[in-house]
């Protein structure tokens, strides 16, 4: 069968499919990726994976579109409220603010990704959470419509209400609404989030290839912390929730490893020298020699900290990452620091390398992901979707 494969611009959207479609490929399937990046190396970086991508839009579109989004919005007053609904367990206030910021995304690549599909002509559309042109694109063809998750919260009905909001789009290509075959690839782990909804699969990291220093494939002789604030973060709130590496990092007996790009680097400026930046690694690589991680709760650095079974302490700065932090600290895998509060200080270091229950908790769920079936054992599942 022929699998058209979407997902929303940025790599914690667009990464998490590699593995899913490499099972389907594996299987013998014919696997397309449809996306667009937000960034010039996207795109490629997907490529690199050993799949054939074809890009839906330029990049710069979504620069623009991201650039208006953040100047657009009240970022104090989108963290009150996500943090407020995280606290509250109101996932739906979450959805529902995903729907509206990733709506206009799925719009402008929506022509282009159903006219991939009339040529195509698609058995079958795996799409990532909150993005709305695979939908009507199968919903055109006739064809089920299976949502990959990539965090720990789902929910069964955001394909519908992006649908809702695309609903004049949806019209100009002749389409009344949603596919009626639905389903959902659900990665949570069975003690966090909402793991019961759709079908439970194994959460298989995938943060790119490449080569990897010597060093990162030894032991270190203390440990190791990953500090990371993802590839979006930065460009919204800059690197104010880690600058306390500069401060507070020299006076502790550990290796911090600091993902930045160079200008980052530059920014936050002299680093002791138990610090050591570095570009773009794969996290998972990152986190195989490591004690523990320090991150914003993007759901990539979530969930591939979970599968590696790595105490993590999370700063959340916005979206669905206030609810990971939640859900971590609730599980006892991790704690989070609310960093208008107050910065990450040596208190929180020493606990995060040091308490026992943190380790244990996180080894416990890395064992529940690693229970859960593989992508590769799903694929009879899509099959039988398919008929």
């Amino acid at each position: 069968m022929r699998v058209l494969v979407t997902a929303s611009p940025g790599l914690g959207h667009m990464l998490p499919m590699v593995s899913i479609s490499w099972a389907l490929r594996a299987a013998g399937h014919e696997v397309l990726l449809a996306m667009a990046g937000s960034n010039a190396q996207h795109v490629p970086m997907l490529a690199a994976s050993g799949l054939h991508v074809v890009e839906t839009q330029p990049y710069e579109s979504f620069v623009r579109l991201m650039n208006a989004a953040r100047d657009g919005m009240d970022i104090k007053a989108i963290q009150k409220m996500m943090r407020e609904a995280a606290r509250g367990g109101d996932s739906e206030k979450l959805t529902s603010f995903g729907v509206r910021l990733f709506a206009p995304q799925s719009d402008i690549v929506a022509d282009n990704v159903v006219a991939v599909a009339d040529e195509w002509r698609p058995d079958l559309v795996v799409h990532s959470p909150m993005e709305g042109a695979g939908p009507l694109a199968a919903a055109k063809h006739g064809v089920p419509a299976v949502e990959q998750a990539f965090g720990l919260h789902s929910s069964e009905t955001a394909h519908a209400q992006i649908a809702e909001v695309l609903a004049d789009t949806y019209r100009r290509h002749g389409v009344d609404g949603p596919p009626s075959r639905h389903a959902l690839l659900n990665v949570a782990p069975p003690s966090m989030g909402s793991p019961d909804a759709g079908w439970p699969m194994r959460y298989v990291p995938f943060n790119g290839g490449g080569q990897l220093p010597d060093w990162l494939l030894r032991t270190p002789d203390r440990p190791r912390v990953i500090v990371t604030l993802g590839t979006v973060i930065p460009g919204f709130v800059g690197l104010g929730p880690v600058r306390w590496l500069t401060d507070v990092a020299g006076d502790l007996d550990a290796e911090f490893v600091v993902t930045l790009d160079d200008a980052a680097a530059e920014e936050l400026g002299a680093l002791p020298g138990n610090v050591r930046p570095v570009s773009y690694t794969p996290l998972n690589a990152l986190l195989a020699t490591s004690t523990a991680i320090v991150h914003h709760g993007g759901s990539g650095s979530t969930m591939t900290s979970l599968a590696m079974g790595v105490p993590q302490l999370v700063v959340p700065q916005g979206a669905d990452q206030f609810n990971n932090a939640h859900e971590v600290a609730k599980r006892g895998a991790g704690f989070e620091v609310d960093t208008e509060i107050s910065p990450v200080g040596p208190e929180d270091l020493s606990r995060l390398l040091t308490d026992a229950s943190l380790a244990a908790a996180a080894a416990e769920v890395k064992a529940e992901i690693a229970a859960r079936p593989a992508p590769a054992e799903l694929v009879s599942r899509l099959e039988e979707l398919v008929g």
